[in-house]
């Protein structure tokens, strides 16, 4: 009995140091990484409309569904599916008090999905104003419902993130343009709430894409190509 006691609390207390000093320590080291190529660095702390739209994607329990962690190549097959250019790393989330590294993969991992080319407009530069432009409408279209882009999606509609509303005078510029299937009735038009336009905005923001020292970025194809 007499090594009892501290031997309990020496076993605690190593593993306080090992499973929490020490990460902590580590992890609250990491510092943003300069791009040479653009001088911004990464990552990057959100703001404004994107930052509202977390909130917004936090509430909607978009997180029970999608994940934002991309793993690494042995672990399994993500960046072939486009999910990422490279596996997630500590430093992407330092700026993030509530990490939504998700638990399941009903849908796709979210971690890169603001570069990506989901409406298929071939411009080169994805931070441009018509890519984004396009990529917001295939989002809010994808959001009200999303039988409308994928067939097969078993992920729930949005729709009461949109307001469907009598057109007064003309058409609202931020009317969806549905399928007739979907359409609502011609003198009427939907449109995005705030919170629609908040979640867009976030989706669009997240790029875990950068080079960072401790994971490079590489193209899908060069991925694939290396797969047995």
């Amino acid at each position: 009995m007499k090594y009892f006691f501290p031997g309990i609390f020496g076993a605690f207390f190593f593993a306080w140091i090992v499973q929490i000093a020490l990460p902590y320590t580590s992890l609250s080291r990491l510092e943003p990484v300069v791009d040479p190529d653009t001088n911004q660095p990464y990552p990057y702390n959100i703001s404004g409309v994107a930052q509202q739209g977390r909130s917004v994607y936090a509430a909607n329990g978009c997180v029970s569904c999608h994940t934002q962690q991309v793993r690494s190549d042995s672990l399994g097959g993500d960046a072939m599916r486009g999910w990422g250019t490279r596996q997630s790393v500590a430093r992407d989330y330092i700026y993030e008090d509530a990490v939504f590294l998700g638990a399941l993969r009903v849908g796709p991992d979210l971690s890169g999905v603001g570069a990506r080319d989901l409406a298929k407009t071939g411009a080169e530069d994805l931070t441009s104003v018509e890519a984004r432009g396009k990529n917001a409408a295939w989002h809010y279209i994808h959001l009200y419902n999303p039988r409308i882009v994928s067939p097969k999606s078993n992920m729930p509609a949005f729709a009461y993130l949109f307001d469907k509303r009598k057109i007064k005078g003309e058409p609202s510029p931020k009317a969806l343009v549905l399928p007739a299937k979907f359409a609502p009735p011609a003198d009427y038009e939907i449109v995005p709430t705030p919170e629609a336009e908040a979640l867009v905005g976030y989706l669009l923001s997240l790029n875990k894409n950068h080079d960072l020292p401790e994971a490079k970025a590489r193209p899908v194809a060069a991925v694939a190509a290396t797969a047995p």
